[in-house]
């Protein structure tokens, strides 16, 4: 027998920002308890809303399945003595299962090897009723909660004061204690709309029940809903609504009743940049903006209001009020900061620490000014151009427009910069020089912009690790993993063949370290090409493939990345299993020569067997046939014209004793197989290949 189970925790309004984590935390727990009492249930529903959390799950077992306990005592010959009387073994084991002495002598069973007491119990099973209370409070107490509050004079603690707990259990009521309030059936509408308690008289009526008390429990229904009217209010208004997801999901949060509603601003605010303005509404105000045709900002925004008021236009009116002010700011910091320049600004960097071992900001800047004009060539940009954008980069931190929205860095410089008539290509450096700011996100689209996020970035790796503050585990407070899969993105994707050892070299010399810098952009280059790892597992390259790259400890992202890609294509070859099995069988043999025991060179005139004779002339026709692909980096190339020795490698070690009791006959076969796996080597190690389970 089953029955739908519902429980749901009704707070003070929790963090929008956490709502859905909290939500889906708090299912995984209680269905986790659920699997650990082995309780079949069916499908599992979540709900948040800004004042609950409630999870439904259909189908619950009403009791948890009988156990079969078997429990082996000691051998026979251990437990009774000669005269078949119990030892303190047997009695000990008595005591243990709660038995009489007197029925040992029936419990004798083998386990297949020998005789011993074993006892077998069947342990029914727990009314899944009496578990409830355990499943919700041990699930409530996992979630991610930074910091928990307590109320009133309870020691409780969650992520809100909790104001009510519903458990139901079929039609049937549970009472049990839910962070020091006991549960009952009784849950709460909406703030406004609603009065007085919602009587729940099943799981299955808790969604219905609440939207007619104004609630829309359901954060996916709420969602959806809440995006469709912002579409459409902005389309009535002959606009289109820009929806930033993360937005979206904070507006659903903050609503139990979702009403879309436009408002407007005055036309001569739209002499701010947008992206400022559209900071202003979407941070202090969660508004979304207005787009027109053209993809250029209308004086609208669009509210969701938490009521359905019976005068809107006050509603709009009051939002209009609040914003007014915000907008107002917006222009004001922005007119006041065209009055300096981002040069004249330089000098306030002086009083802003990067980091204390390090330096300010203006130091920062100096140090990246001069390592772009060293890389610059390498990516194709003006070694003059990205160096005042180095100069530059840093400027807007001390505007006041970033210092009020810091999520416009970068792009308020891009303004500055135009305004003080610095060369449009610096001024798109200086936005651009932050990206990509996450997984996913687009790269520069400038050989300068490219120039100086690579510098950026370089110098605060080098930087950073240079006072041994490199991460550790889980802590990474200079975002150093996300700067160096921004460093790999920009090479590869922009196709830039440059060689991390020089550049980060270049980058140590312009901190002027005493100590040598060798071990440190050894150290450096390690972490940066480790998180190649995580970029091909992510696009589904098997581990050992980049492994195979890896072993040959290469610093130029680019030419790795051709060479994963190619031995990526290779590994799917018929031949490939082979080949990787007979360079992992050579590197076995030649790790354990020294190179006394291998000829320098091989002779020819040495040749016993027929196959050895074919591979070595195998080896000498692909060598010359594959260098000039090397010169190209056409390494698919290589790989798929070595492919081709699948049958002489085949051949050889079926016919030829590399380890042959002539000292001078086994040099040469060894150099032989050196020269094998050197020209495989030319691409990548491809023993790696080969998997041991």
């Amino acid at each position: 027998m089953s029955k739908d189970f519902l429980v749901e925790i009704g707070t003070e309004e929790l963090p929008p920002k956490a709502l859905r984590q909290l939500s889906e935390s708090f299912a995984q727990g209680v269905v986790k308890r659920l699997e650990e009492h082995n309780l079949r249930f069916g499908k599992v529903k979540t709900y948040a809303a800004p004042r609950r959390l409630a999870v439904l799950i259909a189908d619950l077992a009403e009791q948890t399945p009988d156990q079969d306990v078997v429990n082996w005592g000691p051998p026979a010959k251990v437990a009774f003595d000669v005269d078949g009387k119990a030892t303190k073994a047997a009695e000990a084991f008595a005591k243990k299962n709660q038995l009489e002495l007197t029925a040992l002598s029936g419990l004798v069973e083998n386990d297949g090897q020998q005789d011993k007491l074993c006892v077998r119990q069947t342990i029914a099973g727990r009314n899944t009723e009496s578990l409830l209370g355990e499943v919700i409070n041990h699930s409530l107490a996992a979630l991610p909660i930074p910091k928990p509050m307590r109320w009133g004079k309870s020691r409780q603690e969650f992520v809100r004061p909790v104001q009510w707990a519903v458990v139901l259990f079929g039609d049937h009521t549970v009472e049990t204690d839910i962070l020091g309030l006991t549960s009952s059936n009784l849950s709460r509408g909406h703030r406004f709309h609603s009065q007085g308690d919602i009587l729940l008289k099943s799981p299955a009526s808790y969604r219905d029940s609440l939207y007619d008390a104004f609630v829309i429990v359901d954060f996916a229904e709420r969602r959806d809903l809440i995006q469709k009217g912002v579409l459409d209010t902005a389309k009535r208004a002959g606009g289109s609504a820009v929806i930033d997801n993360d937005l979206l999901d904070e507006v659903t949060a903050l609503n139990e009743w979702p009403v879309p509603l436009m408002g407007r601003f005055e036309q001569h605010f739209l002499q701010v940049p947008a992206e400022a303005l559209v900071s202003s509404m979407a941070q202090h105000q969660k508004y979304f903006h207005v787009i027109d045709a053209n993809g250029q900002l209308m004086p609208l925004f669009i509210t969701v209001a938490n009521i359905a008021s019976k005068d809107p236009q006050q509603v709009i009116s009051g939002n209009e009020r609040v914003i007014r002010p915000r907008l107002a700011d917006a222009e004001f910091f922005y007119n006041a900061d065209l009055k300096t320049s981002l040069q004249a600004r330089r000098d306030s960097l002086k009083q802003i620490v990067f980091q204390s071992k390090l330096g300010s900001v203006y130091d920062k800047t100096a140090r990246v000014s001069e390592l772009a004009k060293i890389l610059a060539p390498f990516v194709g940009a003006d070694a003059a151009l990205a160096g005042r954008a180095g100069e530059l980069c840093k400027s807007d931190l001390v505007s006041e427009m970033v210092g009020e929205f810091d999520d416009l860095q970068g792009v308020m410089g891009r303004y500055y910069a135009l305004n003080d008539g610095e060369d449009p290509t610096v001024a798109e450096a200086l936005l651009e020089q932050y990206l990509p700011r996450f997984a996913g996100d687009a790269i520069p689209t400038t050989e300068t912009g490219a120039t100086l996020a690579l510098a950026d970035r370089l110098d605060t790796l080098v930087g950073i690790f240079s006072i041994g503050q490199q991460p550790s585990g889980s802590r990474d407070p200079f975002a150093l993993r996300r700067a160096s899969l921004g460093i790999l993105r920009i090479i590869i994707e922009r196709n830039i063949d440059m060689d991390l050892n020089v550049a980060l070299a270049s980058a140590a010399q312009q901190l002027a370290l005493k100590k040598p810098t060798t071990e440190l952009c050894s150290q450096v280059l390690t972490y940066v090409i480790d998180r190649l790892k995580a970029w091909y597992r992510d696009e589904n390259i098997a581990p050992e493939v980049f492994a195979s790259v890896a072993a040959l400890a290469l610093s130029n992202p680019l030419d790795i990345d051709t060479r994963v890609r190619a031995v990526d294509q290779f590994s799917r070859a018929p031949e490939a299993v082979a080949l990787a099995s007979a360079n992992k069988r050579v590197l076995n043999i030649l790790a354990k020569q020294d190179e006394q025991g291998i000829a320098a060179s091989v002779d020819e005139t040495r040749f016993e067997e027929p196959s050895e004779k074919q591979l070595a002339a195998e080896i000498e026709r692909l060598s010359t046939l594959v260098e000039p692909l090397l010169g190209k980096r056409d390494y698919a190339g290589v790989l798929n014209n070595l492919a081709t020795l699948r049958e002489p490698v085949d051949a050889f070690f079926d016919d030829v004793l590399v380890m042959a009791e002539n000292l001078e006959t086994r040099a040469n076969r060894l150099a032989l197989l050196r020269n094998l796996r050197q020209l495989f080597l030319n691409v990548a190690d491809i023993s790696h290949l080969v998997v041991t389970k």
